[in-house]
């Protein structure tokens, strides 16, 4: 591949910019969980915490929309990865490409542990007290540990993709 051919990568590729911004949107969606609705949802009642988390999943996991910003921001890291590498910026494309591994950790997470967590409170029985008081031991502790991790994860992404179009942007401008 001649100079000419190799791709034009900067701060301002759409790529890039995709994928900062997705990862960016994903924390900050896991770590508004982490340090609002969680806790906000472990003071009340059985009941209510079933109920409004039943109310989130069905709105969040079956969303076409929220799956293609899901999926396309691990796509568009692991692109920006690729793109860097083809045009021989390898320290930048080991940041994109560690930033897609963290962010494929929290698509793991996601799909290994807080969906099935979501479709078995779905599908718990919500009848007595009790079956309630169980669904929801079955899964605050475990959901919040995993949201933990996604959390770290897409924090993690995001700094490595910010850095990296931050790093472009002072090299442009020197």
């Amino acid at each position: 591949m001649t100079a000419d051919a190799l791709p034009e990568v900067t701060s301002k590729d759409p790529v890039l910019v995709a994928a900062t911004l997705g990862t960016g949107l994903m924390a900050g969606l896991y770590l508004a969980f982490d340090v609002g609705v969680m806790p906000v949802l472990a003071r009340r009642e059985d009941e209510r915490f079933v109920a409004a988390m039943r109310r989130v999943n069905d709105a969040l996991d079956d969303d076409a929309a929220f799956g293609a910003l899901f999926l396309g921001v691990f796509l568009a890291t692991g692109a920006t990865a690729r793109r860097l590498a083809r045009a021989h910026r390898s320290d930048a494309a080991r940041r994109a490409r560690a930033a897609a591994v963290l962010y494929g950790l929290s698509v793991v997470v996601t799909i290994c542990v807080n969906l099935p967590l979501n479709r078995r409170l779905r599908t718990a029985s919500g009848k007595s007290a009790a079956a309630l008081a169980a669904a929801r031991k079955a899964y605050e502790s475990p959901w919040r540990r995993a949201n933990a991790v996604r959390t770290a994860a897409c924090l993690g992404a995001l700094t490595l993709l910010g850095g990296t179009a931050r790093r472009w942007t002072a090299l442009r401008t020197q």
